[in-house]
């Protein structure tokens, strides 16, 4: 891994991050300043490509919203190697489902009621799909009757996902004005969710099982964290899940990662088939 700063500043040479001023920041990272917000994934991928020079495991950061981060001449200490090995042992054995679950996931939809659920929040109205389900039933029940409708009917299906595919583009993500790249000292995608700060991980326990829906994701999905801004997360997507199953239940630990995305389960399942840019939310 490198820790010299002339060192990191040769590896970044002939990318979009030449130049620009380096320093060392908290926790033993290393970070880079001055990020062109215009060119925020372009930036990263630079990074990305680079990790096995410089063994450090890039992520976008914001100080928008909290004091001027400082980048600081000299290096500052991070946790002892024996510290990350438990953090990452710990997500390892973690059921981050158990804890992060979708807070409608236990709703029960009772007569009259399914019409609200198939008003999709991007537009769509599947009222009519939804006449002759048995109500009772849950809201995921309900959901995916839905959605197992739609994957039957095409032309339908493709009326909903032009409602919906800007979830998964990256003209979707949030943009800070003050953008800096954080450089981990690990290039471990489980150990990388040491340094990930996200409301929705406010605790050692939930970052470590953050952490394991990193290497969970990055293994299922080669889904890789581009941007942490305290209360969203941006992935870029290698492997897009297939409309059925894969997308049901990706978009089942979408919601349950990201409260204040808005649009119903269904909605997001149509959508992550159509686009490689996830973007979770979850704020106070």
């Amino acid at each position: 891994m490198l820790s010299d700063l002339d060192q990191i500043e040769a590896a970044l040479l002939g990318t979009p991050l030449a130049g620009l001023p380096t320093g060392y920041g908290p926790g033993g990272t290393v970070l880079v300043g001055g990020v062109d917000p215009g060119r925020l994934l372009t930036a990263w991928q630079a990074a990305e490509a680079l990790v096995p020079v410089t063994g450090r495991r890039p992520i976008l950061i914001t100080d928008d919203f909290v004091g001027r981060l400082e980048l600081r001449p000299e290096p500052q200490p991070g946790p002892a190697e024996s510290e990350l090995l438990a953090f990452a042992e710990a997500a390892r054995s973690s059921d981050p489902w158990s804890t992060y679950r979708h807070h409608g996931a236990d709703d029960e939809v009772q007569e009259g009621e399914a019409e609200y659920y198939a008003h999709g929040v991007a537009g769509a109205d599947l009222t009519d799909l939804a006449s002759d389900v048995a109500l009772p039933t849950s809201r995921p029940a309900l959901e995916r009757a839905l959605y197992d409708r739609l994957l039957a009917d095409p032309d339908r299906y493709a009326e909903v996902l032009a409602t919906v595919e800007f979830l998964t583009q990256t003209d979707y993500w949030f943009t800070p004005d003050s953008v800096l790249l954080m450089l981990l000292p690990t290039d471990d995608v489980r150990s990388s969710g040491y340094w990930v700060d996200h409301y929705g991980a406010l605790t050692l326990e939930h970052r470590q099982q953050l952490a394991e829906v990193l290497a969970r994701w990055r293994d299922r999905w080669d889904a890789r964290l581009v941007a942490s801004w305290g209360t969203m997360l941006q992935f870029q997507v290698g492997r897009r899940p297939s409309p059925g199953d894969e997308a049901w239940t990706a978009a089942g630990q979408i919601k349950a990662l990201a409260p204040n995305l808005d649009l119903s389960q269904w909605e997001v399942a149509v959508a992550l088939p159509a686009g490689g840019a996830w973007f979770l939310h979850d704020r106070p």
